[in-house]
């Protein structure tokens, strides 16, 4: 498995760096909906639909929207705005696991979930990319999702014993959340000391930083809720020895569109 993993990493790895960061204007959109359209297809099948023409259609319907969006720029705001509220009722859908699942709307419930998952991902990296830095910016919201992976692994394994979502995923604990949200925060400060922040940009950045790190768990969190409520281990085998597409980018589709977002309010682009 091991080996596995490590082979379809180096395959993976150049081919997503190079769509990230020498892609620009709509070769960047497209390949962003490449990957959110397969999500799709993997959402599709945590929502219920088994039948693959069923899944291929909702993959489909995503990448008409996605379309749709990109041709009507003006709708990125409330795009934005709208996955923003969306991960904030999803965290108490997780709190409250698996009471929460009532409020799901059975099968239409969640086939819009996976829009309000996918769409303002989508959106969020693309506004990114029109800013000043973008490629700075996109790796920035990358580092700090992956750096508290890391510090949640390690902290947790060596620490963790007060289960954070026993319901949703027995294996996170407290001790691993704070290890990893710690950890993202000094990588904000030695940011910020490197490009000489002053003190008034360090009480925006941290704060801002944790928000975006606290949502990111969320974000897999509710992967982890939705694949426990349908028996499923791993969104597809798409990866292998990595699971899914979602399975990769669940973290990261809470997070950017937070990160975006909250650059917007700072000031950073114009949407």
């Amino acid at each position: 498995m091991l080996k596995q993993r490590i082979i379809t990493a180096l395959i993976l790895l150049p081919i997503a760096l190079a769509g990230f960061f020498l892609l620009e204007g709509g070769a960047f959109a497209l390949f962003i909906a490449v990957v959110v359209v397969l999500g799709a297809w993997e959402w599709a099948r945590l929502a219920g639909f088994e039948a693959q023409p069923l899944r291929i259609a909702y993959a489909a319907l995503v990448a008409v929207l996605l379309y749709l969006v990109y041709a009507a720029p003006a709708l990125a705001p409330w795009l934005l705005v709208i996955g923003v509220l969306w991960w904030a009722f999803a965290t108490f859908l997780v709190l409250n696991y698996p009471d929460s699942s009532r409020y799901w709307g059975g099968l239409p419930g969640r086939l819009l979930i996976g829009l309000l998952i996918l769409l303002p991902a989508w959106q969020g990296l693309v506004v990114i990319k029109q800013w000043q830095l973008a490629n700075w910016l996109i790796l920035a919201v990358m580092a700090l999702v992956w750096v508290a992976d890391i510090g949640a692994y390690f902290s947790g394994k060596r620490f963790g014993k007060r289960k954070l979502a026993p319901r949703v995923s027995p294996g996170k604990s407290w001790e691993g959340l704070i290890g990893g949200l710690l950890l993202s925060l000094l990588l904000t400060v030695v940011v910020g000391v490197v490009r000489d922040w002053s003190f008034t940009q360090f009480l925006l950045a941290l704060p801002a930083a944790a928000l975006v790190v606290l949502i990111s768990v969320v974000g897999d969190l509710t992967e982890s809720m939705f694949k426990r409520q349908s028996g499923i281990k791993d969104s597809s085998n798409l990866l292998p020895g990595h699971g899914g597409v979602l399975d990769r980018i669940d973290s990261l589709t809470a997070a950017v569109p937070v990160f975006a977002l909250l650059l917007w309010l700072a000031g950073w682009g114009t949407l």
